[in-house]
C-alpha cells in the first residue's frame, strides 16, 4: 500500500510540474580546437584539429536545463613527432545526455554551466595500421565533459557563446595504438594516463521560443 500511495504522490507531483513549469527548447552549435592534457604520448604525437557538438535542450524559467547531444572530434598524428613514418588520424564520436544551469543575467550577458556524461567511440585510422591487415583500431568508453559558456544575445530568439570545456575519455593512448611498434621512450605510468583535453571554442544558439531564463522576457 505504501509503495502505491508513493507511485500516485510522485506522478502527481510530476505532472504538476510540468504543468506548471514553462520549458524554452533551443538548437546549439559548437565548435572547438581540442589540445590534449593529461596523457604525454596523446599530448606529444597528435595535434587536435576539431571538435564538434550539436545539441538540443530544454530549459526551465529557474535555470535548471537538460539537453542532449553528439560530440566529434578529430586528432590528426603529427609526423615530424615521430620515428616512424605514419600518416591518419582518430575519429572520436559520442552521443551525451547534459545537465547544466542556464541563465540570462541581463538581456544580453548569460551563463550556461553544466557537465555531458556519454557514451563515446574512437577509431585510429593509419596507413601503419593498414598495413598490418588492420582497417582500424576501435576504442569504446564513457564521456565526460564539465563546460562552461559565455552567452551574449543578439535578440530574444539567438545568441552566440565563447565556450570552455574539458573532455575525459574513458581509455588511454600509446604509441602501438597508431601501428608504431614500441612505446618510443614513454614509460608505462605516462601512457596508463587517461585520455583528456581542454577546448576552447565558440557557439550559435537559436531559442524557438524566446530567452525564458532573462527576468525581462519571461512572460
Amino acid at each position: 500500500m505504501k509503495a502505491i500511495i508513493s507511485i500516485v504522490l510522485f506522478t502527481f507531483f510530476i505532472e504538476k510540474c510540468y504543468t506548471q513549469i514553462e520549458f524554452d527548447d533551443s538548437f546549439t552549435f559548437e565548435i572547438g580546437l581540442p589540445n590534449s592534457f593529461t596523457n604525454k604520448a596523446n599530448k606529444d604525437i597528435m595535434q587536435g584539429l576539431v571538435c564538434v557538438a550539436p545539441q538540443y535542450q530544454f530549459a526551465t524559467k529557474f535555470g535548471l536545463a537538460i539537453g542532449f547531444g553528439l560530440h566529434y572530434t578529430y586528432f590528426n598524428i603529427n609526423e615530424f613527432r615521430v620515428s616512424q613514418k605514419v600518416f591518419g588520424g582518430i575519429h572520436s564520436g559520442a552521443g551525451y545526455l547534459k545537465l547544466s544551469h542556464e541563465k540570462f543575467w541581463t538581456d544580453l550577458i548569460g551563463t550556461d554551466i553544466g557537465i555531458k556524461l556519454g557514451y563515446l567511440e574512437s577509431f585510429v585510422n593509419t596507413d601503419l595500421l593498414r598495413a598490418k591487415g588492420l582497417k582500424f583500431e576501435r576504442r569504446q568508453s564513457i564521456l565526460i565533459e564539465p563546460t562552461f559558456a559565455f552567452v551574449l544575445a543578439s535578440d530574444v530568439n539567438a545568441s552566440y557563446r565563447f565556450v570552455i570545456s574539458y573532455p575525459f575519455y574513458g581509455y588511454s593512448f600509446s604509441p602501438k595504438l597508431i601501428g608504431i611498434d614500441s612505446n618510443t621512450g614513454y614509460t608505462q605510468a605516462e601512457l596508463a594516463k587517461k585520455n583528456s583535453f581542454l577546448t576552447v571554442g565558440f557557439g550559435y544558439t537559436h531559442y524557438f521560443n524566446g530567452k525564458k531564463s532573462t527576468s525581462g522576457n519571461e512572460d
